[in-house]
């Protein structure tokens, strides 16, 4: 069934996510932030209301952040949309950016600098992490001696699979590979090193590329709270489960309920949507307050 658009059906959709919806100009797309909610690779029912616009704007902070590393991003402001857009100003402000369109290079570039989620269990019953040996006895949330590149394979539909670097390599261009390696390493890097002077660390995140006139940029949402699991350095302890800044409370709450984490999702209670949207503006503040970038 062709997919519709619920925020802007006039508008040419381009192809809707998970959580957003991304729409067809020519060489430019347009993309835009719902308030839903995906966990476990599955989209929930519930909506967590002005989600879409915070995690636009920490992903907005963070492109300007590492303005260096080229990326997708033309204008932030609906002014600068294609005319067909401006009816839906009400819509749009805030959670939608105009990007350049590109050849999108088909994995999940996946960095993890802690031990935790599928991450922990592969180590628990493997003692490696996507092929990756580790030193034994790592708890859960151990820092890890290294940051780790470890990609997935990108689903549009179901869930993605993780896979070892060898593995995506017998599927991409090798070379194409250790460039995105390279480079989300080094965001990761810089990123993790930024956050941790706000009080966060960040423990894994993801970041795509997309290949234009034969370079490969930055393009998606990057280190937002629902790309990324986000933990307050204050009272971090390795051995047990962090507190959150990113949608992991709703992964927690879900894991207590008997789902077998396929479609359809169970409806949030509103506690947890208020604790998840709490999160998301607390984890903004803390970024974004007082910085230059």
């Amino acid at each position: 069934m062709k997919p519709t658009s619920l925020l802007c059906p006039d508008l040419p959709l381009y192809r809707k996510g998970k959580v957003r919806e991304v729409y067809d100009f020519g060489t430019q797309l347009l993309m835009v932030a719902t308030d839903q909610i995906s966990a476990f690779d599955v989209v929930l029912p519930s909506l967590i209301p002005g989600k879409g616009e915070l995690l636009t704007q920490v992903s907005n902070f963070w492109f300007r952040h590492f303005s260096e590393v080229p990326n997708h991003l033309i204008s932030t402001e609906v002014a600068d949309f294609p005319a067909p857009c401006r009816k839906y100003a009400d819509i749009l402000k805030g959670r939608s950016v105009l990007v350049k369109k590109t050849q999108l290079i088909e994995m999940e570039a996946i960095v993890r600098g802690y031990l935790s989620g599928s991450g922990f269990k592969d180590y628990k019953n493997t003692g490696k992490v996507c092929g990756i040996d580790l030193p034994p006895g790592l708890e859960n949330a151990s820092k890890l001696p290294q940051a780790l590149f470890t990609p997935s394979t990108k689903a549009f539909e179901g869930h993605d699979i993780n896979v070892s670097e060898a593995e995506i390599k017998t599927k991409l261009n090798p070379k194409l590979v250790d460039e995105v390696k390279e480079k989300a390493l080094h965001l990761y890097t810089q990123a993790a090193a930024y956050a941790l002077t706000r009080g966060i660390i960040i423990a894994d995140t993801k970041f795509e590329f997309g290949l234009l006139d034969g370079q490969v940029i930055l393009i998606d949402e990057i280190l937002t709270p629902d790309s990324s699991r986000f933990w307050p350095a204050a009272d971090y302890a390795p051995g047990r489960e962090q507190n959150s800044f990113d949608k992991q409370i709703i992964r927690n709450y879900l894991e207590t309920l008997d789902w077998n984490k396929t479609y359809p999702g169970p409806a949030l209670p509103q506690t947890v949507i208020d604790q998840s949207l709490a999160k998301y503006r607390e984890v903004f503040t803390l970024l974004t307050q007082g910085a230059k970038a």
